[in-house]
């Protein structure tokens, strides 16, 4: 797990999306990537941070940026979540953890009490070359895609 250098490129990889396609991040060559990841759907903080990415997907689109979702949950509980919430970007599935060990985004963490492994929620800003021009991580859900979308407004005008 070596995890990602802003400013380096960011190696290819492909998933399977909620709809069972796959998804490259290869193919998004010349438009940037809000690659977003979250520790489970359908649970109350991932919910409202990828609502809040939902809301904004306009304004993201329109400076030529796709978001995307990661988690290690299975297509089914995807499709599930964005059917749920309307969202219309994909949610990648990511169980094997290949796509979260290049990010370096798995963490020991304590919930319930009880030690457990999961995903540090955490937002890769990846450029429409493939090199990796920001990065977030243990994100608070409040006002971060917001944040989000203003770096990438920053990283148009300059």
């Amino acid at each position: 797990m070596t995890g990602m250098t802003v400013d380096q490129p960011v190696p290819d990889f492909e998933r399977t999306t909620d709809t069972h396609e796959t998804w490259r991040l290869a193919d998004q060559r010349g438009r940037w990537v809000v690659l977003y990841f979250f520790p489970k759907a359908s649970t109350p903080g991932c919910t409202v941070e990828s609502e809040a990415f939902r809301d904004l997907d306009p304004r993201f689109n329109a400076l030529n940026a796709q978001v995307v979702g990661i988690s290690r949950d299975g297509p089914k509980a995807l499709a599930n979540f964005r059917a749920k919430h309307d969202f219309p970007f994909p949610l990648l599935s990511d169980k094997d953890e290949t796509v979260c060990g290049q990010f370096d985004v798995i963490r020991d963490k304590v919930m319930f009490g009880k030690p457990a492994r999961g995903i540090e929620r955490s937002t890769f800003l990846i450029d429409p070359e493939g090199v990796l021009r920001e990065a977030w991580r243990k994100v608070s859900v409040e006002g971060h895609a917001e944040a989000v979308l203003e770096t990438l407004s920053r990283q148009h005008r300059g």
